[in-house]
Formats: structure tokens, sequence, C-alpha cells
């Protein structure tokens, strides 16, 4: 079973940055996928970014293109959130979770099976 924990979220005003962390163990396997997803109240869960352990490759939802930027460092099994310029409406429950089939390209709740516990970024206007 993936372990996951997430850390960076926080209180930030307007147009401003943060970055979160998610600190993985128990991989199975050495292609997987993790992906940041986030869910505001009473919305549904958002997959807005999600990474290729083995090549890097990524995918953004619109609204977060330009803005964020996903990373891995695959020797401290970690991948980062960079979030600038950021808006109330990035608001919410930021969550990491992985996927042992690599899909990165879905980036769907429904595809992920591992989660973390979540970390609460507020943007203030």
């Amino acid at each position: 079973q993936v372990h996951l924990v997430e850390s960076g979220g926080g209180l930030v005003q307007l147009g401003g940055s943060l970055r979160l962390s998610c600190a993985a163990s128990g991989f199975t396997s050495d292609h997987y996928a993790i992906g940041w997803f986030r869910q505001a109240p009473g919305k549904e869960r958002e997959g807005v970014s999600c990474i290729n352990s083995s090549d890097g490759s990524t995918y953004y939802v619109d609204s977060v293109k330009g803005r964020f930027t996903i990373s891995r460092d695959n020797a401290k099994n970690t991948v980062y959130l960079q979030m600038n310029s950021l808006k109330p409406e990035d608001t919410a429950v930021y969550y990491c979770a992985e996927d042992d089939w690599a899909r990165y390209y879905y980036c769907s709740a429904s595809v992920f099976g591992s989660w973390g516990q979540g970390t609460q970024v507020t943007v203030s206007s």
C-alpha cells in the first residue's frame, strides 16, 4: 500500500505563491503516476496536475496552466506542486494520489487509488 503525506498548504494573499510537497513510500513498481487534486466545499474533486514517474510527462488542468508547475524528485520519492499567481478560486483542500498504472494523462480522481490526507490552501482577496 502506497503511503502519501502532503505538506505546504496555508493561507496566502491573492497573487501569492505556495509550494506543496507529497512524500510517498511503499511503491510496488518503478512506473506510476502521482497527481495533485483539489476539492472545494460543495464541489467535486478535480484533477489539477499529474506526472509520470518514469519520464516526467505532465498534465495540467486548463485553469492552472502557466501558474502551477508539478515536479518530482525520485531520489526523495517526493512530488511538488509550485503554485504561483494564486487566486481565490484556487482555495480548496489539496490531495496527492498515486496510480499504479501511471495514467497521468487521465488525472482523474476515479483512476488514482492511494490518497494522502490533504492540505488546506486558502487564498484571500
